[in-house]
């Protein structure tokens, strides 16, 4: 078995960044977390977001930037940045905003999730006119805390929709 490789995203990963995206999602919030979610909304929700389709446009979107840890052409985990769409009164669609930050849990404990992070965070210095932001779930301690080792602060709060249901999240700022 080889070592984990980071590399940009290309269209042809969009199948199995569907996978694992839905995949992490389930494992993270709700057997992990075990947030209660209706079947339904949590069923529309990933049908919406870890989907080939969805994720094919998403790799297009002008100003964004993907990244995928792989080993041995299997996608481990993966990052997204792009234009800051956080409901926040100062931010701006000129600002940066990490989107997602998915380390899928057989990956879990091999770095990926830092070091997709810093490359993340360099992509969205260069790529910016203002502060960084981040949208993360009220409960999720372990990612609020790597995030304050990075800088950020809590700016905010918003409610994130997963079908009909609303998990409450921070926005997160630095600089």
């Amino acid at each position: 078995m080889s070592a984990p490789v980071i590399r940009l995203a290309r269209p042809d990963d969009a199948a199995a960044l569907a996978v694992l995206g839905r995949q992490t999602f389930i494992d993270t919030f709700v057997t992990g977390f075990g947030i209660p979610y209706p079947v339904a909304d949590l069923t529309a929700f990933l049908d919406a977001s870890f989907n080939a389709e969805a994720i094919t446009t998403k790799l297009a979107e002008p100003g964004a930037a993907w990244w995928v840890a792989e080993r041995d052409g299997e996608l481990l985990a993966f990052a997204n940045a792009g234009p800051n769409t956080l409901p926040h009164p100062d931010g701006r669609a000129s600002h940066a905003e990490l989107r997602r930050l998915y380390v899928g849990k057989p990956a879990q404990g091999l770095g990926l999730g830092t070091q997709l992070l810093k490359i993340a965070l360099e992509w969205m210095e260069a790529n910016t006119d203002g502060p960084l932001w981040i949208g993360v779930w009220s409960g999720n301690l372990k990612a609020q805390k790597l995030y304050a080792a990075y800088g950020f602060e809590k700016a905010g709060e918003y409610q994130y929709p997963v079908g009909a249901w609303m998990d409450d999240e921070f926005i997160l700022r630095r600089g």
